[in-house]
């Protein structure tokens, strides 16, 4: 296991993907977060924390569940768990930041957007998380990123919450189904 941030490196990431989301709208008016359940919901809260922090006004987050609008909800998910979206506010015409945890194939993204538009019309979407861990199957790209890097297509990337907030995030190398010698095949 490899530890790609620890719990200083990710408070000040997301302090910068703050101050960067500001400085980026000249501000805090109209703007939203929309964290993807579930990783990113810590880290939408965080965000916003350090808005707070930086424009002294509270600014709406909400967060959205995909499960019904991923591509393989119907091979995938034969009993899926359906938790509850939460939009405060109306988001036609809003500026919003979707966040995530991690970012890999662009898939979940996608099922965000697609839930989002369930909502209203945004005059603009961003997307803000904490690593982007390459490997995309689909053309999306964060905004706002504090961290990217290589990861192998065995290996997970997991962020770690503790009761203070997001703890570390680390690499963890996936186990294989089969035994060391013997081919999958």
């Amino acid at each position: 296991m490899r530890v790609l941030l620890d719990a200083e490196s990710v408070s000040r990431g997301l302090r910068r993907v703050a101050g960067e989301i500001v400085e980026r709208h000249r501000g805090t008016e109209g703007l939203v977060l929309v964290a993807i359940r579930r990783g990113g919901i810590p880290v939408a809260d965080r965000i916003a924390y350090w808005i707070r922090e930086l424009e002294r006004r509270d600014i709406p987050v909400g967060s959205v569940d995909i499960t019904l609008y991923r591509d393989d909800a119907a091979t995938a998910l034969p009993n899926p768990r359906i938790g509850a979206s939460d939009i405060p506010c109306s988001i036609e015409g809003a500026r919003v930041v979707l966040v995530d945890d991690v970012l890999f194939t662009g898939r979940t993204v996608r099922a965000a957007i697609d839930a989002l538009m369930d909502y209203g019309r945004p005059r603009r979407i961003e997307l803000a998380v904490v690593v982007d861990r390459g490997a995309r199957e689909l053309p999306i790209a964060a905004d706002y990123v504090v961290r990217s890097a290589e990861v192998g297509s065995a290996e997970r990337v997991d962020v770690i919450e503790s009761e203070d907030g997001l703890e570390a995030v680390v690499q963890a190398v996936t186990i294989p189904t089969t035994p060391p010698g013997r081919s999958s095949s």
